[in-house]
């Protein structure tokens, strides 16, 4: 049988929302890594200049993409704040309000 690849989107433990701390998807990932024996793949064998980061994470989704000279798109929902339009240092190169909204803006825009 041919060992499965796995993916992952982060390695984030955890983000704080209003009412505490929740789990992100690094947790889920470690778990994944270890029922299937096997390491995440970071890479995916194509150019940053050529990946496009939706984020709902001003900071690490799309400031994280953009410091490894990705595009990055920032989405108004999950952990997205109003605040987040004016963050001092991450420029977004899109804000959008969904994941179909991003997909158009990609298509058209980018």
């Amino acid at each position: 049988m041919e060992k499965p690849v796995l993916i992952s989107l982060g390695r984030g433990r955890y983000y704080k929302e209003t009412d505490g701390l929740k789990l992100d998807v690094g947790a889920y990932m470690k778990a994944l890594e270890y029922a299937c024996d096997i390491e995440a793949e970071v890479e995916m064998g194509v150019p940053a200049q050529q990946a496009i980061m939706i984020g709902d994470d001003i900071v690490n989704d799309v400031g994280g993409a953009q410091r490894c000279g990705m595009r990055g798109v920032q989405v108004r929902t999950g952990k997205y704040r109003p605040s987040d339009e004016n963050h001092p240092h991450v420029k977004p190169d899109a804000y959008v309000n969904n994941l179909a909204e991003a997909v158009d803006v990609i298509l058209q825009q980018m």
